[in-house]
């Protein structure tokens, strides 16, 4: 979890917005540094920890997304869930802030669709509610902390489509393993519309959190 080389705010009592933004662009500066080759093994390994857990093991339905280049890499994931015959959700921007969702149909079938936009798949659009079909909710993030506080990337989409997961549902962030950060030291900045996860996956393993 945490360490010294993590990056963190540089003074405390900052404002929450003003402490995400610099956190947000501190998180993505070590992540854009990671290269080509571990990124790939991250993917696989990521892969082996999700798939591991007993709440994937027994879902029927399981909401995640196509990761972007600097992310945790869900592609192996996906293919491995799709094999088994999981129904695999998929996020597809809509009109304005609107996160619709679609059946993932293969690596051939995902688009980027624009630039700084993750890969959606070409299968008919879903509504915003098709995520109350999912056992287990795989959300992307910069960081969780033992809380489960989650760092978005900024654009709010996933606080506003938590609001339709199943109450039995698990939430699960998956993050680099340099990404957990302990609460009772180094707690993420947070503001009240945030939502919590119950537990964050990263390729060195998995954690229950809060």
């Amino acid at each position: 979890m945490s360490g010294t080389a993590q990056p963190y705010l540089p003074s405390v009592g900052m404002d929450p917005v003003d402490a995400k933004e610099t956190l947000r662009r501190m998180i993505r500066g070590v992540r854009g540094a990671r290269s080509e080759r571990l990124r790939r093994e991250a993917a696989d390994r990521l892969a082996d920890v999700v798939e591991s857990l007993p709440e994937i093991r027994g879902a029927a339905c399981v909401a995640t997304y196509a990761a972007r280049p600097t992310e945790p890499g869900t592609l192996p994931l996906l293919e491995r869930l799709g094999a088994r015959g999981v129904r695999v959700l998929l996020p597809v921007l809509g009109t304005g802030l609107q996160r619709n969702w679609a059946v993932f149909d293969g690596a051939d079938d995902l688009q980027v669709r624009a630039p700084g936009r993750p890969p959606e798949p070409g299968t008919p659009e879903l509504p915003a509610t098709a995520i109350g079909e999912a056992d287990v909710v795989l959300v992307p993030a910069l960081a969780v902390d033992t809380t489960g506080m989650r760092l978005g990337q900024g654009g709010g989409w996933y606080d506003r489509v938590l609001e339709h997961v199943r109450e039995d549902a698990r939430i699960v962030a998956l993050v680099f393993p340099d990404e957990v950060y302990d609460a009772d030291e180094r707690p993420l900045p947070f503001e009240p519309h945030d939502r919590r996860v119950h537990a964050v996956a990263t390729p060195a393993g998995c954690h229950e959190l809060g």
